[in-house]
């Protein structure tokens, strides 16, 4: 269950024993259900040297745990590291000063150091398994210079670690305890440091082999011989670089001093880097008033508004062979680009794929998404809006002018042998020696090109939302380095230098008193402790945080599935942290988990939370005690939500959960980080994932993305016409008018977060270039993509009248129906089409201002569910019954909406009560006589006998609900395959094999013979997820590629099993739920007709409001659940019991036929029940299904030994 995250080394390699013989095993990180394996290799030596473990403990308090399991999935050898001393030699937060004071020598830092805590191998393997886990650290690990150990004095290494370590010696007069020695092992032993010089022709033959896999496509863009052409051709220009070892070449950098910046201007939002150009008098630099929000993690919480001059001098390698350190030696200069590039580049955010601040140009919204706004962070009470938009009249008016000199240099062209792939950034130590007067190093990669070992260290650009250049640009700076990055407490004296630091940015005043209340108090006005550290370089701060004690850890624990990565019950209380404050000068990007990984250490902590608050008053940040967004955003993984068991804490009485527990508070999105995690890297995916429609699919898509751990998606893009779902505020009536799915609500979209990792762009899509790879959005703009997702669903259609002129009394027979042409006119403003939220919450609007307090009817049209709870939601509003009039069209199928008489007399009941009129089988003739300008003022039906005409002053239409004409036309003009809906395999693939699609706009190709069934008849937040998995299929490292299906089994289309699920509020003030399982709509009273029903419990009467039924099937399943209630009920517990066998429901069908049962309601809301509702009942069923088979299985072979023996 632990380390979900983790992404498996998987080195497959081959060891030798002692005795000869060959393993090969797999090396990959350590997970909890190995710990019975690795106690069982713990000797009496292994005690001797490294005492007495724990090792569950230690695992969860590591940073880097590794094991060795040969083809039988044995465990052959296991290694644990931490980022402090074994054998508690020296506090944790000390032993840097420590080992400084009293060895020789002694170059360790907690950047380029590990302790090994624990080393336990089989016997005749140990050797072998030693040298592979030291050299996989150093190879996962490219900061790590040194493994440490101590060892007690009388002791002697085991050959397999004696032949790795060596004795480091003590300085005289030390006073480290003399019954301890250290060991020390070196990087340099297994990854030696390249020699770096200048390309020669000579070297053509050492580096082919290492292009061979690319040389196809390097041909394609240089020529036959470009390797000799580079190698040949070098000038002040155009420099080509080798580094060494041994003699021989490993590795190649073609470089270039001519850098196209006006194109990445274009492109890339290069405002953090000042353009990637020189200071000068005439720079225009300044950003609109309304701009205060940062966009990006590599821009958001940089975004400059002042830049000052970022210069330094060049810096020399310097190679030292006995501990091969990388360093730089830096003159007065370099120290001030460090202060300097804090004004450029003052903070980084939190994710690196955000795009630029939204921008409204010819219809369309470009919102910047990906994370929260600098000025948007969070205090207890703060709300974070979800999808900011920014208006302005020209995009072009958002962008800063360089006037200066290009201060970049480009990396045309590199490789490296797999083997010295953690040696790259050596090759960066000598090349910004050729170009002394540069400051930055670009590189531009294709975006289906894997992150490799030298980009690591580099920030990825933000591109621009709707940019089209088909690379990702990633920039590094000279002093990113420096190998000097300390981090500290802070103390009084660096207030001055935080000031500095953050003087661009709009929270400093809140940064700066929460440092000022560490130094004054050490803790804030609640009492809560709070800690602040500062990162520093060359004696200068480049970085601050604030972290205070985690004083909501029980309400964490029970809300969020944080177990997926600790052992919570092995962390003491005061170890859980909550980060409040995270700034980093951007040129020290790639050190931010060093800089997470020292606050852990020097707090004393195991674990940081970090929350995010929506905001619901859209553009507004009103938080008056506003935290700053964290720029480890990108580098923490959210943290699922769990699902909430509805208490009815009066029946439980004293077996209710505590208030720590239940009580309710704001929702939000919850990010992480542990010890474990500061050394594990996510894989990033730069390929551009563009999802149109924020549908139920699309979003449960998205969610399914984002929450993958290991995963770090820079290029989610969300095309739709209002942004991002949940922007409301809570209790808003709005959404009632449409019935509820029950897939997503805005605690939900609270608690995902999208606008931290989703760029949104606010429009509508018209076409699909499939050659260009661009999506086509309202008037010209191009969103372009390498995968595209379709998920738009269908949507209500304003209705097209028949134009039957009623004077003639013509009945329905008469009438030519229209409703499936498509209506062309000028849509009236009071006449509503609801599709979401926000189409609800202008009509609610509408609706409080222009008919609550006057007179005039309201028509509501349309036989689907939503004309029930539209109208109880316009009775809600104090719009008189007799005002309302509701007109029914003739049904297309013998299935009603509701499907159930009980709760249709009951709901006819209370329509009539109400006063609100219905007509059934009446067809919209025409409104305003023909006339389709202005306002609707009446509206005329023809039905099977004669025609009428009512009135109007609002117009609610629910009659067709059909695929969208503009979509419609953006897939057929892209000839993609559509035949009355988009049609798809059963891997959601259309026609193109870039494009997926899913949900009610799709159907399955005929050749699968079901044409019944589509993913309409499933549910939504199902299909989304496993569309998410079969892209997963393509992205994720982590798992086995998919089995190939047998030969005919690929024609059968997959059943979903998740439930269809329909709530709202009907006329009466009915509570209404139906859950039912995946099926073609199917009369109730025909179901009842069939011999393998099975079973119908029901309770209450409807007319009475205490109607509960339950279907069991013919396997005891519980396969449909309808309530109908005056009194709300807990719909996310009623959820639960789909799909249960009525034996686990307190023995449903036996209780019920002896008349044990009188209410359902009661009955499931007794104690007993509470287990059933619970997030993990269903890992109790699989824990215990799976004792039971083991218990057979052992009872089998025990009556085989007996028969048999």
């Amino acid at each position: 269950m632990l380390l979900s995250c983790s992404i498996l080394i998987h080195k497959m390699t081959a060891i030798t024993s002692s005795r000869g013989n060959a393993e090969v095993v797999s090396i990959r990180r350590t997970e909890s259900h190995d710990i019975p394996d690795i106690i069982n290799l713990i000797s009496n030596s292994t005690e001797k040297v490294f005492g007495r473990i724990n090792v569950t403990y230690l695992l969860e308090k590591s940073n880097l745990a590794v094991t060795l399991s040969n083809e039988k999935k044995e465990i052959i050898a296991h290694a644990l590291f931490l980022d402090y001393p074994n054998w508690n030699i020296t506090d944790q937060s000390d032993w840097e000063s420590f080992l400084h004071e009293n060895y020789i020598n002694n170059k360790c830092t907690p950047l380029n150091t590990l302790f090994l805590h624990l080393f336990v191998a089989r016997e005749e393997y140990a050797a072998g398994c030693s040298q592979e886990i030291v050299a996989t650290i150093f190879n996962i690990v490219p900061e790590l210079q040194f493994v440490l150990l101590f060892i007690p004095a009388d002791e002697n290494l085991e050959p397999a670690l004696g032949n790795i370590f060596e004795e480091m010696i003590t300085m005289p007069g030390s006073t480290a305890d003399s019954n301890f020695t250290l060991l020390a092992c070196h990087r340099h032993q297994y990854y030696p440091q390249l020699y770096v010089r200048k390309a020669r022709l000579e070297d053509h033959d050492d580096l082919m082999p290492i292009l061979t896999r690319h040389s196809e496509t390097l041909k394609e863009i240089y020529g036959e011989y470009f390797l000799a052409d580079l190698l040949e051709i070098q000038d002040e220009e155009n420099q080509a670089v080798v580094g060494e070892d041994g003699g021989t070449a490993v590795g190649f950098m073609s470089l270039c001093s001519q850098v196209n910046i006006s194109l990445l201007h274009e492109c890339f939002d290069l405002g953090p880097f000042h353009g990637l150009c020189k200071p000068h008098p005439d720079d225009i630099l300044k950003m609109p008033p309304e701009l205060g929000i940062q966009e990006d993690e590599d821009r958001s919480n940089q975004a400059s508004q002042e830049a000052e001059s970022v210069s330094s001098q060049n810096a020399e390698h310097i190679s030292d062979q006995d501990v091969a350190i990388q360093s730089v030696r830096v003159d007065a200069k370099t120290e001030e680009v460090i202060s300097q590039a804090s004004d450029t580049v003052s903070l980084q955010s939190a994710r690196g794929n955000v795009q630029p601040s939204a921008s409204e140009t010819d219809g369309v919204n470009t919102v910047s998404h990906t994370e929260l706004p600098l000025d948007v962070v969070r205090g207890k009470d703060f709300k974070f809006s979800a999808t900011p938009v920014f208006e302005t009249e020209e995009e072009d008016a958002l962008r800063p002018v360089y006037r200066g000199a290009s201060n970049a240099f480009c990396i045309r062209l590199f490789c490296i042998d797999k083997k010295h792939e953690t040696r790259s950034l050596d090759l960066l130590h000598y090349v910004f020696q050729l170009f002394p007067d540069k400051d930055f190093c670009v590189i531009v990669v294709p975006h289906l090109v894997p992150e490799f070992h030298l980009i690591q260290s580099f920030v990825r650009v933000v591109p621009f939302c709707t940019s089209t250049f088909n690379h990702e640009l990633y920039v590094f700076h000279r002093a990113g380095l420096l190998k000097s990055f300390n981090v500290r407490r802070a103390t009084t004296n660096d207030i001055l230098g935080v000031e500095m630091l953050i003087k661009t940015l709009s929270l400093n005043e809140s940064i700066l008193n929460d440092l000022k209340m560490f130094t004054l108090a050490r803790k804030d006005p609640d009492g809560t402790p709070v800690q602040a550290f500062i990162a520093e370089v060359l004696d200068q701060i480049v970085g601050i945080s604030v972290i205070k004690d985690e004083m909501d850890i029980e309400y964490i624990h029970s809300h969020y599935n944080i177990e997926d990565f600790t052992h919570f019950y092995h962390h003491q209380r005061e170890e859980h942290g909550h980060l409040y404050h995270f700034v980093l000068n951007p040129i020290f990007h790639h050190y931010t988990k060093h800089f997470l990984k020292e606050m852990l250490r020097l707090a004393h902590k195991s674990s940081l939370y970090y929350p995010i608050y929506p905001q619901y008053v859209e553009g507004k940040f009103q938080n008056p005690c506003a935290h700053s967004l964290t720029s480890a955003l990108h580098y923490m993984v959210p943290v699922r939500p769990r699902r909430q068991i509805v208490y009815p804490l009066e029946e439980l009485g004293i077996n209710a959960p505590s208030e720590q527990v239940s009580k309710d508070q704001l929702s939000y999105a919850l990010n992480y980080i542990n010890r474990k995690l500061t050394l594990e890297s996510k894989v990033s995916i730069n390929t551009r994932i563009v999802v149109v429609g924020a549908s139920n699919v699309g979003i449960s898509f998205l969610e399914t993305l984002i929450f993958c751990p290991h995963l770090k998606f820079n290029n989610l893009t969300l095309i739709s016409i209002h942004g991002l779902p949940g922007k409301n505020p809570p209790g808003s009536k709005h959404g009632r008018f449409l019935i509820n799915s029950h897939c997503f609500n805005d605690q939900d979209y609270a608690q995902m977060s999208l606008c931290s990792w989703v760029n949104v762009v606010v429009g509508k899509m018209t076409g699909i270039n499939r050659a260009a790879k661009h999506v086509v959005v309202s008037k010209g703009k191009k969103v372009p993509y390498d995968h595209l997702v379709l998920c738009t669903g269908q949507q209500y259609q304003v209705p097209c009248p028949t134009g039957a002129d009623i004077s003639k009394l013509p009945s329905n027979r008469e009438v030519t129906r229209k409703c499936q042409q498509r209506y062309t006119g000028k849509v009236p403003s009071n006449l509503f089409i609801l599709c979401d939220d926000q189409d609800c919450l202008k009509a609610l609007h509408w609706l409080q201002e222009n008919i609550v307090n006057s007179e005039g009817n309201v028509i509501v049209y349309g036989n689907t569910i939503d004309i029930y709870t539209t109208v109880e939601t316009l009775l809600s509003l104090g719009i008189n019954g007799s005002r309302i009039h509701l007109i029914q069209p003739p049904l297309s199928s013998h299935v009603t909406c509701l499907n159930n008489n009980a709760i249709e007399s009951a709901v006819e009941e209370a329509l009539s009560k109400a006063g609100v009129t219905v007509y059934c089988d009446s067809i919209l003739a025409e409104w305003n006589e023909g006339d389709h300008t202005g306002l609707i003022t009446c509206a005329s039906f023809t039905t099977n006998t004669k025609p009428f005409k009512l009135q109007c002053s609002a117009f609610f239409s629910f009659a067709n609900r059909t695929v969208d004409y503009e979509t419609f036309k953006a897939i057929n003009d892209a000839c993609l395959v559509y035949d009355g809906r988009l049609v798809i395999d059963t891997n959601f693939q259309t026609n193109d094999v870039s494009i997926k699609a899913a949900g009610p706009l799709t159907k399955f190709s005929n050749t699968y013979f079901a044409n019944e069934w589509s993913h309409s008849n499933f549910s939504s937040k199902e299909i989304g997820f496993q569309l998410a998995l079969s892209m997963l299929n393509v992205f994720d490292p982590t798992l086995e590629p998919p089995f190939e299906l047998q030969k005919d089994v690929d024609r059968l289309i997959p059943m979903y099993k998740g439930c269809k699920i329909k709530g709202g509020v009907l006329p009466g003030g009915y509570n209404y739920l139906h859950i039912s399982k995946p099926e073609i709509p199917i009369r109730l009273d025909v179901q009842l007709a069939q011999s393998n029903y099975g079973t119908e419990i029901i309770t209450g009467e409807a007319r009475h409001g205490n109607y509960f039924r339950i279907h069991i099937n013919e396997y005891n399943m519980v396969e449909t659940i309808t309530c109908f209630s005056k009194e709300p009920f807990p719909v996310s517990n009623y959820i639960c019991l789909y799909g249960q066998h009525e034996r686990l429901l307190n023995d449903l069908c036996a209780r019920w036929k002896e008349k044990l049962i009188t209410d359902l309601y009661s009955y499931f809301r007794e104690p007993w029940s509470m287990a059933i509702y619970h997030d993990r009942f269903i890992d109790l069923k699989n824990e215990l299904r799976q004792i039971l088979m083991t218990n057979q299985v052992r009872k089998m072979t025990g009556e085989g030994i007996l028969l048999f023996g």
